[in-house]
């Protein structure tokens, strides 16, 4: 959304009404922009520096710029189609004054694929390429993951289930959605790996067994599986001691399956 502002001045004289515009405005030498940056969580992946950097090296900003250089439209869309970006607002005020408002997008996985490639999950399903410079505390995924990193692909394309696709990441969206939003699943598990089975494995922040996920078909299952889970260490854990099991599996339906050390 851009919005634009003139200003004009009304004088009257015996009844003519006159409309003067503001001599040399155009000339007026362009300020730095007023920048606002709304993220959800603590991992901001772009700052104002980070931002005002980007549009100099675009030569859409710099400094002794005048303002009837700027190209407001121009900046906005460069800057939608930033990795990081999943809202931005650019406004032009009087004089030569001039605004960014930016709405970031929220990591809740970080994947490694077999390929090399690490890069992040959004919670609206969207990729992001990894940062150089910050990185979040989120779910960590690895093993035999092959999906590629794709900034156009969307998890809501991948769960159309007309279409089949041996593609992983509609399930880690659905694992790591889960896991986000979960106060106790989110403080428990911090790294998650895929084994060629297609079988996810939980491993636990506190102590050292691990958590036979299964496969995450739909949400459905995912929150069944993730209840009988949650139902384990709220009720049995605690009478039984956190090291007793080398192994909780909840992959099978309406089943909990321990392995003793």
């Amino acid at each position: 959304m851009v919005k634009n502002y003139a200003l004009v001045v009304v004088h009257y004289f015996g009844g003519h009404c006159f409309f003067l515009c503001c001599k040399g405005r155009e000339q007026q030498i362009l300020r730095t922009p007023d920048i606002a940056i709304h993220v959800e969580g603590e991992s901001a992946f772009l700052t104002e520096a980070e931002l005002l950097d980007r549009l100099k090296i675009r030569n859409l900003f710099r400094r002794q710029m005048a303002v009837g250089e700027l190209k407001i439209h121009t900046i906005e869309r460069n800057i939608k189609v930033m990795p990081e970006v999943k809202k931005v607002e650019v406004y032009k005020h009087i004089g030569n004054k001039w605004e960014i408002q930016l709405e970031l997008r929220k990591p809740i996985a970080r994947i490694f694929n077999q390929q090399g490639q690490s890069y992040y999950l959004d919670q609206d399903g969207f990729m992001m390429y990894r940062s150089a410079l910050h990185t979040a505390r989120v779910l960590v995924f690895s093993g035999a993951i092959n999906d590629p990193y794709n900034p156009r692909l969307h998890c809501s394309f991948i769960n159309n289930g007309t279409l089949k696709s041996s593609q992983k990441i509609d399930q880690i969206y659905r694992i790591s959605n889960y896991v986000c939003n979960d106060p106790l699943m989110h403080k428990l598990i911090g790294q998650i790996h895929l084994q060629k089975n297609g079988d996810f494995v939980l491993i636990p922040l506190l102590g050292d067994q691990k958590i036979i996920f299964g496969a995450a078909p739909n949400s459905e299952l995912v929150q069944d599986k993730f209840e009988r889970l949650k139902h384990f260490y709220k009720e049995a854990l605690p009478h039984e001691g956190w090291n007793k099991y080398k192994e909780i599996s909840v992959k099978y339906e309406g089943q909990i399956v321990c392995r003793k050390r």
